[in-house]
């Protein structure tokens, strides 16, 4: 599937789950608490907002405001971490750097919702993906983690990597996936995926590419709930929940394709922006300027240059307490973090083309 060239945007979404019980007494400080938040539908707001300041200077400041009004904050997840213990920034070359946003999603309001209402052992999280925004501008990528993936949690010990959110909440989540990865987190965001329903609803619904059943394909339209069904699914796919966080990604795929089509309908695009920050939830830091700032930075970027890819997994497994894990394939895993790390993305992926699980054209 070809996607059409413009505004570059970075989505974030959910995979839904269970999970085991956490561990009866926390050892790990709870988040500060700030203002309630419902949850993070990432970055096409800060696409989309490149329209809106191309209406008018003096209508844009008025609208940014009233849009930053909107999105809720969640209070300094940095602040807890050490800097000493933290990885180093990639290299900035030019006047821009490199940016990498932690996402984080739920298929349920309870479990994700509202980070700043974190209690011990209550929450877990659903999806955890990390987008990157080249220096050069010129690439982006959505990369999931998947949720049972087994790694080591600070202060915990080995577990599911989606427990460092129930351990912790937003700090723990952080510094587990910087010590997994090797790559600084530079924000920090958090979903519910029934969010993105009414983002395609704003944009008159979105076009998925499915197999036909006779062997080709066809861009099938869907409504938001459709697509939110399309992407529940998991029993009857053949990878089961790896199958589904490739729907998932098709889904953000095809609203940042419709976005960018759309963008010279301004009045869909303020409905969409108003149904976007509507559903935000990032770090006090990465404020509608910042976006803005991204956005305008990325203005050439399109969704082409978009890479969706799940991690290098080596298939799944039992922990010695008989949970369902996923084992993550090191061999793979260290090195595409490293190029991560290292602002070197594309050309890892250009090097390594059939070595990571990108997201095909036709989802099943």
């Amino acid at each position: 599937m070809s996607a059409p060239d413009g505004i570059g945007e970075l989505l974030v979404a959910a995979d839904p789950a269970g999970s085991e019980s956490p561990p009866a007494d926390p050892r790990h400080r709870p988040p500060r608490r700030g203002r309630r938040r419902k949850g993070f539908v990432a970055a096409v707001v800060a696409g989309a907002l490149v329209l809106v300041c191309a209406s008018g200077a003096m209508a844009y400041f008025s609208y940014r405001i009233s849009l930053d009004e909107k999105i809720e904050r969640i209070e300094d997840p940095f602040a807890d971490l050490d800097p000493a213990d933290r990885p180093d920034p990639a290299p900035v070359e030019g006047a821009a750097a490199p940016v990498n946003i932690l996402a984080l999603g739920s298929d349920s309001r309870i479990s994700a919702g509202d980070p700043n209402a974190w209690e011990f052992g209550a929450q877990r999280t659903d999806a955890i993906l990390l987008l990157h925004l080249s220096a050069d501008r010129k690439s982006a990528a959505v990369i999931s983690i998947p949720r049972d993936s087994w790694v080591n949690i600070p202060g915990y010990g080995e577990a599911k990597i989606n427990a460092a959110f129930s351990y912790g909440g937003p700090s723990l989540m952080i510094q587990t996936v910087e010590d997994l990865t090797g790559v600084r987190i530079d924000h920090f965001a958090v979903s519910d995926f029934e969010s993105f329903t009414t983002l395609t609803d704003t944009l008159g619904g979105v076009e998925i590419t499915v197999p036909d059943g006779a062997g080709g394909s066809v861009r099938q339209a869907m409504t938001g709930d459709e697509a939110l069904e399309f992407t529940r699914e998991r029993y009857a796919l053949a990878n089961g929940d790896f199958g589904r966080v490739q729907r998932q990604q098709a889904w953000m795929r095809a609203i940042a394709a419709k976005a960018t089509e759309d963008r010279g309908d301004l009045l869909k695009m303020s409905r969409f922006l108003e149904a976007a920050v509507g559903s935000v939830a990032v770090d006090e830091g990465f404020t509608m300027d910042k976006m803005l700032e991204l956005a305008v930075s990325a203005k050439d970027l399109s969704t082409g240059d978009i890479a969706f890819m799940t991690v290098p997994y080596a298939g799944t497994g039992r922990s010695e307490d008989g949970q369902s894990i996923v084992l993550l394939d090191r061999a793979g895993f260290d090195p595409l973090m490293q190029a991560v790390a290292k602002d070197e993305l594309p050309a890892f992926l250009a090097a390594h083309p059939d070595a990571m699980d990108q997201l095909p054209d036709v989802v099943e």
